[in-house]
């Protein structure tokens, strides 16, 4: 179906169907490869009309990589996605997303907006339970930010991401690449960067977040990632956790995008047929945040080992983590109390309780 987009109606000969019949039982793979490589490079356009979110960033061996900066909660970034990768027919498409975050590819909007607005502590266990006690609190408060931008704007994060993935799927040979680190890493790092009084300022801002949005805000989405800019705004304060959520995150992108930037070889028709590479066409979907970040790194030799490691807790990270344990059991234990003494209180009040307990009382006087 993606071979046949390229032909119109018109230039196909009347007996098509009975012709693509009997060539398709005797072509080759190789040879099959290469007819769809074709119609594809004849799709692609020599000179992409391309929105004004794209930018064009190249390899030494003439790979071209075309990344789209978009707005998690925007239309606009939508259709700047499909516009380019139906521009270029990329051979890869790489997302700003990790495997942690994988299933929002999968969800329709209505499934991933209940999803985003329903913070429950169930939700808050299963992070707990995967990253951690800090990083799972972490992790919580980031999607009670990202809740509250979509309680306001009625709009599901991720779908310039969920239109990458429909549109790579469009393209014959086109890969689909996840860019992103993984959020533990993340968290842990970013954790590990605060001290234990910055960390309780972060998690205090977080939690308080209610200011409301309004139309204006939702127009700067089309110029800017309304998310992204919160966050900035949030962690300013914070040089170490700007490197890390940020900053960090732009280094191992453009490590992703570049990987995914080399050339590709050419089916061969035997072993003994030498092998033949082309450059690479690859698009990027990455938040208009870390656009400059990737535009600076791009021309660097980039190693992502250290970007990688999770530093061993601090003593700041243990205190905190036994004040969130003590409060928490602290509370569970007061909850028990009071449900004790209600249920103690009831029974005393029931008549049959009251009788046994005067004639408990009468047998006592008379010994």
């Amino acid at each position: 179906q993606a071979a046949a987009d390229p032909m119109s109606s018109s230039d196909a000969p009347e007996d098509g169907p009975k012709e693509t019949s009997s060539v398709s039982q005797n072509i080759s793979d190789a040879d099959a490869f290469k007819i769809l490589l074709e119609m594809k490079m004849k799709k692609r356009q020599k000179k992409p009309t391309l929105p004004s979110t794209v930018t064009e960033l190249g390899t030494e061996d003439g790979s071209q990589v075309y990344v789209v900066g978009t707005a998690h909660f925007s239309d606009s970034s939508k259709k700047d996605v499909v516009k380019t990768i139906q521009e270029v027919q990329p051979d890869v498409v790489v997302v700003e997303l990790c495997q942690y975050r994988v299933s929002m590819l999968k969800m329709d909007e209505k499934t991933l907006l209940k999803e985003a607005k329903e913070i429950n502590l169930e939700k808050l266990q299963q992070a707990i339970k995967q990253n951690g006690v800090m990083s799972g609190l972490m992790q919580m408060l980031l999607l009670k930010v990202s809740a509250h931008i979509t309680e306001q704007l009625g709009m599901a994060p991720g779908g310039e991401f969920r239109e990458a993935f429909k549109e790579a799927s469009k393209v014959p040979f086109c890969k689909f690449h996840l860019g992103d680190r993984p959020i533990p890493v993340t968290f842990k790092r970013a954790i590990a960067a605060l001290s234990f009084w910055q960390k309780v300022k972060l998690a205090w801002g977080l939690c308080f977040l209610s200011d409301p949005i309004s139309k204006d805000d939702v127009e700067k989405c089309k110029q800017k990632d309304l998310l992204e800019q919160m966050m900035a705004e949030m962690i300013g304060e914070f040089p170490d956790l700007h490197r890390t959520i940020v900053s960090e995150r732009d280094i191992y992108l453009t490590y992703m995008l570049k990987q995914a930037a080399k050339q590709i070889e050419l089916p061969r028709a035997s072993e003994t047929e030498p092998r033949k590479y082309i450059p690479a066409v690859v698009v990027g979907v990455v938040g208009m945040g870390h656009v400059p970040g990737i535009e600076k790194n791009w021309n660097s030799d980039l190693n992502i080992q250290e970007i990688m490691s999770v530093p061993p807790p601090s003593a700041s990270s243990k205190v905190f983590k036994f004040v969130i344990k003590a409060t928490v059991f602290g509370l569970m234990g007061y909850g028990c109390y009071r449900i004790g003494q209600r249920t103690v209180q009831f029974f005393l009040s029931m008549p049959a309780a009251q009788s046994y307990l005067q004639k408990l009382t009468e047998i006592r006087s008379h010994h």
